[in-house]
């Protein structure tokens, strides 16, 4: 008889295999018409294609374990033939007659015990296979109970089984939570539109009659300080509001080939007016070589200048902002160091989640809008940080796009 370990092999060959009379055998094979396959038994399983690189001759399980038996006893009656030459005929017949007839029940008990112990968990097994395969998760083989090698063979069925059905559960309420999610999202981008509309139409009003005073007020007046402050808020209100409609209401990235360093000093020459005032030095490594990117270069400036502004923001007193683009494969990069004060481990899964801040005056969805737009190309923007050293922020991009979103755009 086969030990357990051939068993189990041919049911860990995982749902490509199945087990059939004790050997792993591929689905292909134990899917072809003959005894004991699953399709003669009217399960419905048809056999892959890989069915012509298999042997035309198929030998049941029946055959395999009764020939060595037979063999065997075959041998044991010629020698015992031999040993009976001394004998008289009538006693020699009734002796071969006695030893063939225990051979015949020999191999009838043998085979009786195997169809028992054997072919019917080995054709119950195929059958909940075939179910499992057609997406029935509850099913069950009646011989986990027994208490050998078979009864192993069952145990682990049943668990995997379980174990499928709990992850299917599982993955199941994680996709609810996550569309309850989204459509709560969606109520509450449109609710954001809505008001966004609605308080920038008298901002506008406000920015303009506080330009008005701030023109008729004397130069000397206290008054002035109190406009200027007044009109940073308001400017401040209109940055939210701005990257709000952006978060809520995007739109598709209009697609160019160009010069992926133009855009990049772009955006560090506008960074760096930022820090005429502050010991913070912006050094920008362009790639000379480097191919041309099919990009919206407006949206990856939008992304780059975040990036550069949340550098410049990290890092308290003298310090250093790093801007590197080469690549890596086939997308370009832009890398974003900074010697700032880091990321603490507890914030950096949250960074890109919208409306998450650690600035007072932050609003939340820098990142979160830099993200998508990245994914909009196609690309990834990944983060590494070191609380108390610094962090870099690597924006990656495709070369090209494909063909697909090349088309439609």
């Amino acid at each position: 008889m086969l030990s357990a370990q051939e068993i189990a092999a041919g049911l860990a060959a995982g749902p490509s295999s199945q087990a059939v009379g004790g050997v792993g055998i591929p689905a292909a094979e134990s899917g072809r018409s003959g005894q004991g396959s699953v399709e003669s038994r009217g399960s419905g399983v048809s056999p892959p294609a890989e069915d012509s690189r298999l042997s035309s001759v198929r030998f049941n399980w029946q055959l395999k374990a009764i020939l060595p038996l037979g063999l065997v006893l075959l041998a044991g009656l010629l020698l015992f033939t031999l040993a009976t030459v001394s004998l008289q005929n009538p006693q020699r017949h009734f002796v071969l007659i006695v030893a063939g007839a225990g051979a015949v029940a020999i191999c009838a008990v043998s085979i009786l015990g195997l169809a028992h112990f054997v072919q019917k968990p080995m054709v119950e097994l195929q059958e909940k296979i075939a179910q499992l395969s057609e997406g029935d998760l509850n099913v069950a083989v009646s011989f986990a109970n027994r208490n050998d090698e078979m009864g192993d063979l069952g145990r682990n069925f049943n668990y995997m089984t379980r174990q499928l059905r709990e992850n299917r559960a599982e993955i199941e309420l994680l996709h609810r939570t996550q569309m309850s999610r989204a459509e709560h999202l969606a109520t509450l981008g449109e609710l954001a539109t809505g008001l966004a509309h609605e308080i920038r139409n008298p901002l506008a009003g406000i920015a303009g009659v506080m330009e008005i005073i701030g023109r008729d007020l004397p130069p000397t007046s206290p008054a002035r300080a109190v406009v200027k402050d007044v009109r940073e808020e308001v400017a401040q209100i209109n940055r939210i509001l701005t990257n709000l409609l952006e978060t809520a209401r995007p739109h598709p990235p209009r697609m160019c080939r160009s010069n992926l360093n133009t855009t990049v000093a772009h955006a560090v020459m506008l960074a760096r007016q930022q820090v005429l005032s502050k010991p913070i030095k912006i050094e920008l490594h362009e790639a000379a070589d480097l191919a041309e990117v099919e990009h919206d270069s407006d949206q990856i400036h939008q992304v780059l200048l975040n990036l550069l502004l949340n550098a410049v923001q990290a890092v308290d007193g003298v310090g250093t902002v790093r801007v590197d683009i080469g690549a890596r494969g086939d997308r370009a990069t832009v890398e974003v160091t900074d010697t700032g004060r880091g990321i603490p481990p507890r914030n950096l899964p949250n960074i890109f989640r919208p409306f998450f801040t650690t600035k007072g005056n932050g609003t939340g969805l820098g990142l979160s809008l830099a993200r998508r737009i990245v994914e909009e190309h196609h690309g990834h923007l990944e983060v590494a940080s070191v609380e108390g050293k610094g962090s870099k922020f690597t924006v990656l991009l495709p070369f090209q796009m494909p063909v697909s979103e090349a088309s439609a755009s």
